[in-house]
C-alpha cells in the first residue's frame, strides 16, 4: 500500500514550520542604524518566528573577531546561519517583506 501523499506534504509543511532559525545581527556601536536594525528584526522576529529562533547580536568594535570570520564588510548585517543555505542581510532591517522573502517565510513574487 502506499503513502497517501497528502498526508506526507502536510508532514513536510509542519515540519518546515518547527524549523528554528539561528540568527545573528552584527552592529556597530549604539548608533541610530544599529538601534533601528535591533528593534526591526525582533519585531520580526516576535510576529513570525515567536519561539523559533535565536538572535545573537554582536557589536563589532567588542568582537571583531566574530565579524572577521562571518565575512561582514558592512553593518548592520543579519545573518541567518540556520536553516541553510546560509544568507546576509545588509541595512537597518526595515524593510519587512524582503526580509520575510529572505528567510523564506514569504513566497518571492
Amino acid at each position: 500500500m502506499k503513502p497517501d501523499k497528502t498526508a506526507v506534504k502536510k508532514t513536510k509543511k509542519t515540519a518546515s514550520k518547527k524549523e528554528k532559525y539561528v540568527l545573528r545581527l552584527y552592529v556597530a556601536g549604539q548608533t541610530q542604524n544599529s538601534i533601528r536594525a535591533i528593534e526591526n528584526i525582533k519585531h520580526i522576529c516576535e510576529e513570525y518566528l515567536k519561539g523559533l529562533y535565536s538572535l545573537e547580536v554582536v557589536d563589532i568594535y567588542q568582537q571583531p573577531v566574530l565579524a572577521k570570520g562571518d565575512q561582514i564588510i558592512a553593518v548592520p548585517t543579519l545573518l541567518r546561519k540556520l536553516p541553510l543555505p546560509l544568507r546576509k542581510f545588509i541595512g537597518d532591517m526595515s524593510t519587512t517583506e524582503r526580509i520575510l522573502v529572505g528567510l523564506d517565510l514569504r513566497p518571492k513574487k
